[in-house]
């Protein structure tokens, strides 16, 4: 690769990791191209892109765009590591490759950084446990407006018990 291209490789990296709401770092190692592509797809659904670049690469934009050390160390960029970038919701494509290991096994999640933090492997995994954010939106409306259905509920009762007994009282 030329000095000209890995340049343009490394700006446009920093870039994306300036702008980015996560990165996780995985090891695809047996990941075969047929699987990549799928996982790829999947990703896009989420609004998320996985790159394959090299460690040294990595290391310079992670470096230029002011990334959390802790991932780019040796130990964590050894061997074939690839990049999951999103700028939409951070924990969606940590679903979506958790979901696609159990299937097959691959990738391994290595490290991560969720919306400016730093993330070991278990913290991930945890965090792909977790519901999607509309379904976590929906739980607290949930939560919030079940106690104002029974108040609601509460009043129309008492409301009801009047007219009942000013229809008896104008009756009789």
């Amino acid at each position: 690769m030329k000095k000209v291209e890995k340049t343009k490789i490394v700006s446009d990296l920093t870039e994306n990791l300036k702008g980015a709401t996560s990165v996780v770092l995985i090891d695809y190692t047996g990941l075969s191209v047929k699987k990549q592509q799928d996982l790829k797809k999947r990703l896009k659904v989420v609004g998320a892109g996985m790159e394959v670049v090299k460690n040294t690469l990595f290391k310079i934009a992670g470096t230029n765009a002011k990334v959390d050390e802790s991932a780019l160390t040796d130990e964590v960029l050894s061997g074939p590591v690839a990049l999951v970038i999103t700028k939409e919701d951070p924990i969606a494509p940590l679903q979506v490759i958790s979901k696609f290991a159990t299937e097959f096994e691959i990738p391994n999640l290595k490290v991560g950084i969720v919306e400016g933090t730093f993330r070991g492997k278990n913290d991930l995994e945890k965090l792909a446990k977790l519901p999607s954010k509309e379904v976590l939106y929906a739980q607290v409306v949930g939560s919030v407006s079940s106690p104002l259905y029974g108040i609601v509920g509460v009043l129309n009762a008492n409301m009801a018990k009047l007219v009942y007994i000013l229809k008896e009282a104008s009756e009789k």
